[in-house]
Order: structure tokens, then C-alpha cells, then sequence
């Protein structure tokens, strides 16, 4: 698996960069993870979200924040410096449960990352993404195209986690957003350590995977 660290990104290209990479892949290269940052954004998924944004589009303008309608899955979310966001594009197994494992294990991937740095986070039925009691720390959505996948989850790390206030969190009332470093009351967690952990992570659960590596599981 090619891990690479795009940095501080715009949407836009790093969506760009993924089909490319998707079409390659597709063909029988390499698995590739993307990690990076956003300048800040709002996204709606496929399930839209306009009605869970809280402010105007000439507000967001004025703010310099970018408002993108994403062919992943899912409904509204936020992407700004100090979440890190991983785009894994994979080949996924020709099964019913290929895309579901897949979700799964990005879940997992999360769980065990934050883990490692003495944060229990879990799992809630119905609730996509990785939560720690209704605060939510990562949010998971996948797109799926000639069975590889692109887009991925977000995993917030430092602290201002505050334009999430500006939408209603994945369209759920009750959810309220926060982070590593809030959960841990933390601020010298580094993005680069977390990198290197979700990396880690990534090659223990995908490298011989069969969701990674497009086979068909029995």
C-alpha cells in the first residue's frame, strides 16, 4: 500500500488527484492512501444536507470558506486545518458485504489509532463514524466507482473544532462535535503522530486485506 501525505489541500484538488488515482488503481496498481488537511469547507454528501447548514453562501464566501457538494456518502460535514482526513483508494472485493467491510474497518482504523493514544472511542449502532459517548471525533463517508473506492474519513485531532457550529453535525441534533485533544485535554498531540499511528493502523488491518487488495473473501 503507497501512502502519501498531500499536506494542506484545497477539496477540490485532492477529490481531483483521488479519481485519477482511482482509475489506476482500478487497473491493477498500487492501493494508495492519501493523507491531508483542508483549508476549511463544508461539504454535502449524497444525501444532501443543504437544509443542516446554519449560515448563508455569501456568508461562507466572506468567510473564505468553500461550500462543495461531494459525490461521497453521507450527508453534511466540515473539513478544516487540524482534522486529518484519509482517502483510501482501494480496490473492494466483489461481494454484497465488500463496501460494508470496508466502512467497518475504517471505523476500526479510527478506534485503534485513537487508542493508542489513551482514548477509548467506540462504535454506535445506526451512527456512522467513531464517537466517544454522542460526541463524535471522526466522521466516515465513501464513494465507490468501478469497485474502488476514494473519499474516506475525517478524524478531528487539535482542539477548535468550531465550525461545526455553523451546521447541524451529519443532520443529527444530538450530536455534538469535539476531538482528540478536547477528549484527552491534550493541545501537544501532534498531527504528524497521529499520522504515523493511522498509517500504522492502516497497514496492520488492509495491507493483506482482501477488502484492500479487491479479492473475493470466502
Amino acid at each position: 500500500m503507497q501512502c502519501i501525505d498531500l499536506g494542506l489541500i484545497r477539496y477540490a484538488k485532492a477529490d481531483a488527484l483521488q479519481r485519477a488515482k482511482l482509475d489506476e488503481v482500478a487497473a491493477g496498481a498500487e492501493p494508495t492512501l492519501y493523507l491531508l488537511e483542508h483549508p476549511p469547507v463544508i461539504t454535502f454528501g449524497r444525501n444532501g444536507g443543504r437544509e443542516n447548514l446554519h449560515v448563508s453562501d455569501e456568508y461562507l464566501q466572506a468567510q473564505g470558506i468553500d461550500l462543495v457538494h461531494s459525490s461521497r456518502g453521507g450527508n453534511i460535514t466540515c473539513h478544516f486545518p487540524g482534522q486529518l482526513v484519509a482517502y483510501p483508494v482501494f480496490r473492494v472485493a466483489h461481494q454484497p458485504g465488500g463496501m460494508r467491510g470496508l466502512f467497518h474497518d475504517l471505523e476500526e482504523v479510527v478506534i485503534r489509532t485513537v487508542a493508542a493514544f489513551g482514548l477509548t472511542a467506540v462504535r454506535r449502532d445506526g451512527f456512522p463514524g467513531v464517537w466517544v459517548e454522542n460526541r463524535k471525533i471522526c466522521s466516515i463517508g465513501i464513494a465507490m466507482r468501478k469497485w474502488t473506492s476514494y473519499h474516506g474519513l475525517a478524524l478531528n485531532v487539535q482542539r477548535d473544532v468550531n465550525l461545526f457550529r455553523m451546521i447541524t453535525l451529519c443532520g443529527l441534533s444530538d450530536a455534538e462535535p469535539s476531538s482528540m485533544a478536547q477528549e484527552l485535554d491534550r493541545d501537544d498531540i501532534t498531527m504528524q503522530e497521529v499520522k504515523d499511528e493511522l498509517t500504522r493502523q492502516f497497514r496492520t488491518l488492509f495491507e493483506d486485506s482482501p477488502v484492500a487488495q479487491g479479492q473475493d473473501s470466502l
